[in-house]
């Protein structure tokens, strides 16, 4: 199944990266160039680019928008160190960000200093571009890990948006369903539309449609009913930060999943790569939580929908604790139970 690139970079290392804006889908299929670091800032910050794995490339690349003009390695280190704390502020969430930006600063920084400017830049750009080749084949590869547990014949839940489009290819959670559909296996796909900014009706559904998949579209609160009725046999979805113990930060409504998903008996799975990983946090109390604007509530897509003056709380993630999952799905293999212990094995 062809699908369009949503992350490219175009030229050598003065050029520039292109991005697939999501905020125009599912209507419109339109690029955006990005030509300097505030640029890439914005388009992560205003989610033209979103998804953890992707967001963590495009920072790759952007630091690269920084270096065009360096003629000397002190000139160098100095304009990425600024370039790398600016996209650090763009969202605070999701750890593939930060995992690549610290991946692009220990590569420059292991960079001789014999190494002439023009050389050191191009390096820089073909590892921008191996963090990019190496997101694809985990995409890949978490879906051969996961397709085995898609109910053939049954209905599969998932929320969000975790496909190609929150990646560079294939996804996360969608790859699962992806690869499972392309070993023959038929099954229905219930899609929460995931307010405030409706990811799942805008974007999931788009891909999964595109994909040739059965797919149904659900209102958030739609879940429990669907469950209660037996139309589930699994719900899958995406991670963007993993704590040491297994707690996983994914957007909101997420933990409300799998509590529903408890009770109901129907095994909750999370997708996601090694790098979403956070060791350094022993549980999910320390992952910070972004806050986005009121008016993504209030004023959604541009039309007021409530009252003036209204208070509003409009965390982008929660937390599930580790406890509500089955089991994680890594390209490194499947996380089962999911305890500290199993996930330390699994992944080194």
């Amino acid at each position: 199944m062809a699908r369009p690139l949503n992350i490219e970079w175009l030229g050598g290392p003065d050029g520039h990266l292109r991005l697939l804006d999501q905020t125009e889908l599912p209507l419109h299929l339109t690029y955006r160039d990005c030509r300097s670091v505030g640029d890439a800032w914005e388009a992560i910050r205003s989610l033209r680019v979103r998804g953890a794995p992707a967001i963590g490339v495009t920072a790759a690349f952007a630091v690269l928008l920084a270096l065009r003009d360096c003629r000397d390695r002190d000139g160098l280190a100095r304009e990425y160190a600024t370039a790398d704390a600016y996209l650090r502020t763009s969202r605070p969430t999701a750890v593939n960000l930060f995992w690549a930006l610290d991946r692009m600063k220990a590569f420059l920084a292991g960079i001789s200093p014999e190494v002439p400017v023009a050389q050191a830049r191009q390096r820089m750009l073909d590892e921008a571009r191996r963090i990019r080749e190496e997101d694809a084949a985990i995409c890949r590869a978490i879906g051969e890990v996961g397709a085995d547990l898609v109910p053939d014949g049954g209905g599969v839940l998932t929320h969000c948006n975790t496909g190609g489009l929150a990646t560079t290819e294939y996804g996360t959670a969608l790859s699962v369903l992806f690869t499972a559909h392309e070993q023959g296996k038929r099954f229905k796909v219930f899609a929460d539309e995931t307010r405030p900014l409706l990811q799942g009706a805008r974007l999931t559904a788009w891909e999964l449609m595109q994909a040739g998949i059965d797919v149904t579209l659900l209102c958030d609160s739609m879940a429990a009913q669907v469950m209660r009725e037996g139309r589930v046999r699994m719900v899958v979805v995406g991670a963007d930060r993993i704590a040491r113990n297994g707690d996983t930060a994914n957007k909101i409504g997420t933990y409300m999943l799998a509590v529903l998903a408890r009770h109901h008996g129907v095994p909750f799975y999370v997708a996601a790569p090694a790098s979403t990983f956070d060791r350094d946090l022993c549980t999910g109390d320390g992952i910070p939580i972004e806050q986005r604007s009121p008016a993504e509530v209030t004023h959604g897509f541009g039309r007021q929908t409530a009252p003036d003056g209204v208070k509003v709380y409009n965390p982008a993630f929660d937390v599930t604790p580790h406890q509500l999952i089955t089991a994680l799905i890594t390209e490194k293999g499947l996380v089962m139970p999911v305890t500290e212990p199993r996930i330390t094995q699994t992944l080194d």
